[in-house]
């Protein structure tokens, strides 16, 4: 059957209708059998003056609509066009209600007629898209998008989109659209009738074979084994000459650096003589290649695989996307890479299936992403999260089918052979090259079973991470919602709550003495419950009248730190016995009902794949549930004293709001005996290791003095002294000198004044959340209309890539940023011509590690200030000061709002640790000036 569509935009002065706003601009398309074939669009006279707002936004003003039609004139070619066709509009609601209300205004009936969201739309089948606004989806299919913003323009992308979108959902395996019937019944779109007459019209599926693999009622993507071509022994053909003309043959714009060349040199040296090796490479060296070329060749020559572990998401997957492919063309032989992360990014194939039997779920989020995740199966190879753009409701229903290893089914699930975790293992157990993240890698030194394939030789990028990676893994941390989640999934209330269900079975399978197993459970369950309820709110109460603000964060967070003399006291006493009756509590609900698993046993033949995995998934939970409370028995009885504990409460949260913490004071003992102890070689690089030239800092921290590393700094390509200036007002007050209003007044006034000097594109950088919210609030007062586009984490909404992604978008963009922006954002060439740092990144000292490790420094006669907080703040000013020249092309100027740097005897080590650059140091107008000058 064909079907109509007629695609809608209006430009308009406001968000409503009902309060007086009006339609400016209308843009129409129809759409039929995958063709446009009819156009209408008009401007429209409003009635009231064009907000500058809308006028900045749309490039429509009160002169171009002077002589338009009324919305009353415009109105029946566009109901004509309209009737018995699908409304169409990108973000569907807002065109189809101000039509409505317009239409109300006039004297028409109401419309009513099936509505397609092509945001909702494109959600559901462009699951790789960065963004769903439409410009985003526009560039992301490279569609021609003249006038963004102006509706003839919007609807004609948006039928080019739709088009798009309906063949994509034609091309779905048959099986898979079967799956999809229930779900799509539930969304805002009207799909039900359009997916079921593609069902109707498709043939037997057999014809995708060769695309897909179908299994249990599912089409997954089929895994195409590719030919490994003849290893070539020929390693001595290796040379560097002959590799560089190869990059030089595959990469655009690549140059022959020095710094690269003694990289593969040293990197070669460690892996061959078994030593260490602590790397310094600047920004543009291109350490990638620098540590894969001789590391993958060792890989081969030695028959044992290299692990290459990483920070960030994202460096992994330039690893494997760009680097791997690239090396597979310059070297003399093939090799195999496997990416691995942990379990919990892989989809579990098993509990995905079970809950696509729950049809009757009335959750929006629920249904929606089960819609997105049946789709996925047919793209992905991996079954990786990281693949997915989820909402907040989606990371939910994702922690109930990811993998995990207290319910994995091992062998004995029908998915095993086709599980994506343990696909990966495999491909990593046969891999020459390992590429992995920091926390899997330290993960797997303290994991019983083995995650990673046995090995001696690894490189560690982004190392200066390491340190905090090692004690977060090492530490312990648990809040009240964490239980709550835990016992919600078990709980016996729900009509599909896990106890009910096994109630079931146990009856069904006729188990002996079943009901003896599980006749206190409602009440021990209720037991459990208030008992962590009442222990967390008074955790909760101590944490919020003992502690102090924590700077680092919003003014209502609390920070106590607290010690086993603390937990002595009088006041801990009712905390304590809480706490106990709570573990037992737990210990009696949880031994009884895995007694009655273990009844199960004898009936195993009689078991369904499904009820096994239930079995498994209870008996996950239980697990959980007792490490859980044995977490928490620890973190309230602080047994090392080579740990440090500490609380956190939002004062304004709710009332059991509190999260308890343990981390190892010191890590560098843990390092050295189970790792590099343990392992032939270990490289060590960063473009932020050293500190005034030296490694001693690093190797401390992390455990290498006694192995006596290899140490090298690589100097950047970059020619600092032309591409770039160092700048530091000298009339901005310090923190301490006034109070934060005035401070953020005369930082805000500061920013406007550079920014109209490079046009925005200009990237901020905070030490406190609090502050950034602040200024983006006053720096947007001092804003003649939309002059700059303000983009600000965690006041704008998304991901770190999306808000960096949004701000290479526009040409006038300030990018506000705190924490994860100090490193890790890559943004060369003009986007980008200025960087700020507010504050210098010193780690407050009342931050509780922090504290303890002063504390222990200054008992082993240390200075906790020069030995540690100046270090780590030199390394992280470093990282921030890395983000503004990312290329030979790039140029720009680095002001520093801090006088510290240039008022105090330590200020003079920042500079020191940076690259040859101009510094200018001058009031802010002074500054101003000279910039405009440089800049021209």
């Amino acid at each position: 059957m064909t079907r109509r569509y007629v695609v809608i935009d209006f430009e308009t002065t406001g968000n409503s209708a009902a309060r007086g706003d009006r339609i400016i601009q209308i843009g129409a398309v129809a759409v039929e059998a995958g063709q446009i074939t009819d156009r209408y669009s008009t401007f429209i006279q409003p009635g009231v003056p064009i907000p500058p707002f809308i006028e900045q936004l749309t490039g429509i003003n009160d002169d171009m609509v002077k002589d338009a039609p009324l919305f009353e004139e415009a109105a029946p070619k566009l109901l004509q066009m309209l009737e018995g066709a699908y409304f169409v509009a990108h973000n569907v609601m807002f065109d189809y209600s101000f039509l409505q209300g317009e239409l109300d205004r006039c004297g028409y009936s109401p419309l009513s007629m099936p509505l397609i969201d092509t945001v909702e739309l494109s959600r559901l089948l462009l699951l790789g898209a960065d963004g769903y606004q439409l410009g985003m989806l526009a560039e992301y299919l490279g569609l021609e998008h003249e006038n963004p913003h102006q509706a003839d323009s919007d609807a004609e992308v948006t039928a080019m989109l739709l088009m798009h979108l309906l063949n994509k959902l034609e091309t779905l395996p048959l099986l898979t659209l079967e799956r999809l019937s229930p779900f799509v019944k539930k969304l805002q779109s009207s799909l039900e009738n359009i997916v079921s007459d593609i069902i109707n019209e498709k043939s037997v599926f057999l014809a995708d074979e060769e695309t897909y693999d179908f299994f249990r009622k599912l089409a997954l993507k089929k895994t195409l084994k590719l030919e490994q071509q003849d290893f070539n022994d020929d390693l001595e053909s290796y040379g560097v000459s002959d590799l560089e003309q190869k990059l030089k043959t595959h990469m655009a714009h690549y140059e022959i650096r020095e710094s690269q060349q003694k990289m593969v040199e040293l990197v070669d040296e460690a892996l061959h003589t078994n030593q260490h090796l602590v790397i310094e490479a600047g920004t543009g060296v291109g350490k990638s290649l620098g540590y894969l070329i001789p590391g993958v060749r060792f890989a081969k020559e030695k028959d044992r695989p290299l692990v290459v572990s990483t920070h960030t998401v994202q460096l992994q997957q330039q690893l494997l996307e760009r680097d791997v492919p690239l090396l597979k063309k310059i070297m003399p032989f093939d090799f195999t890479a496997t990416l691995l992360k942990g379990r919990n990014h892989y989809l579990c194939l098993r509990k995905f299936e079970h809950t696509l039997q729950d049809h009757h779920e009335d959750n929006y989020d629920t249904n929606f992403t089960k819609a997105q995740l049946i789709i996925w199966l047919t793209e992905t190879e991996q079954g990786d999260v990281e693949e997915l753009s989820l909402a907040s409701g989606g990371k939910l229903f994702w922690n109930t089918v990811k993998s995990d290893a207290n319910s994995c089914l091992n062998h004995r699930c029908p998915w095993f052979s086709r599980c994506y975790y343990h696909k990966q293992r495999r491909a990593a157990h046969e891999s020459d090259l390992v590429i992995t993240n920091h926390a899997l890698l330290f993960t797997d030194l303290k994991s019983d079973s083995q995650l990673l394939p046995s090995y001696k030789e690894a490189v560690l990028d982004e190392a200066h991470h390491i340190e905090e990676v090692v004690s977060d893994h090492f530490g312990k941390e648990t809040d009240y919602f964490t239980f709550l989640k835990l016992l919600d999934r078990l709980s016996s209330t729900e009509s599909d709550g896990m106890l009910n269900t096994l109630r079931e079975l146990s009856d069904l399978l006729e188990v002996p003495k079943y009901e003896t197993y599980l006749a206190k459970w409602d009440n021990l369950f209720l037991d459990v419950k208030n008992e962590l309820d009442d222990l967390f709110k008074q955790i909760k109460t101590i944490c919020v009248t003992k502690a102090k603000s924590s700077r680092s964060s919003e003014l209502t967070k609390q920070t106590l730190r607290y010690t086993k003399e603390d937990i002595e006291s009088a006041l801990w006493e009712p905390v304590l016995e809480m706490e106990e009756r709570a573990k037992q509590y737990i210990s009696d609900l949880v031994k009884p009902v895995k007694r009655l698993l273990k009844s199960f046993d004898q009936f195993e033949e009689h078991l369904t794949v499904k009820q096994k995995g239930f079995l498994v998934d209870v008996e996950g939970l239980l697990n959980d549930l007792q490490d859980e409370a044995a977490v928490l028995h620890h973190l309230l009885s602080c047994p090392l004293s080579q740990e440090v504990y500490w609380m956190e409460a939002e004062s304004k949260g709710p009332r059991h709001a509190v999260t308890l913490y343990a981390k190892p004071v010191e890590i560098d003992q843990i390092l050295a005996d189970q790792f590099f102890g343990k392992k032939s070689s270990v490289v060590l690089t960063s473009a932020t290791m050293s500190v005034k030239n030296k490694f001693s800092y690093i190797s401390e921290r992390l455990g290498l003095l006694d192995f006596g590393p290899l140490n090298a700094q690589l100097p950047s390509p970059f020619k600092y002294e032309e591409q770039s200036k160092l700048m530091v007002p000298t009339d901005i007050p310090l923190i301490n000198e006034v109070d934060q209003k005035t401070f953020v007044a005369k930082i805000s006034t500061s920013l406007y004044e550079i920014a109209k000097v490079t046009k925005g594109r200009m990237l901020v950088l905070f030490t406190s959340y609090e502050m950034l919210k602040e200024t983006h609030s006053a720096f947007k007062s001092l804003m003649d209309q939309e002059e700059f586009v303000l983009i600000a984490q965690g006041v704008d909404s998304g991901s770190r890539a999306r808000l960096t992604k949004n701000f290479q978008r526009f040409d006038n963009a300030i990018l506000f940023g705190t924490n994860s922006f100090w490193e890790g954002i890559d943004i060369p060439g003009d986007d980008l011509s200025c960087l700020v740092i507010i504050r210098l990144p010193f780690t407050p000292p009342d931050q509780p590690v922090m504290a303890a490790k002063s504390e222990k420094l200054k008992a082993e006669g240390g200075n906790p200030f020069y030995d540690l907080s100046l270090p780590q703040a030199i390394i992280r000013f470093k990282q921030g000061f890395g983000r503004l020249v990312r290329s030979s092309r790039d140029k720009g100027a680095v002001f520093v709002f801090d006088r510290r740097m240039i008022e105090t005897r330590y200020g003079k080590s920042f500079i020191q640790s940076l690259p040859k650059l101009p510094v200018s140091i001058k009031p802010v107008d002074e500054l101003v000036e000279e910039l405009r000058d440089w800049m021209d």
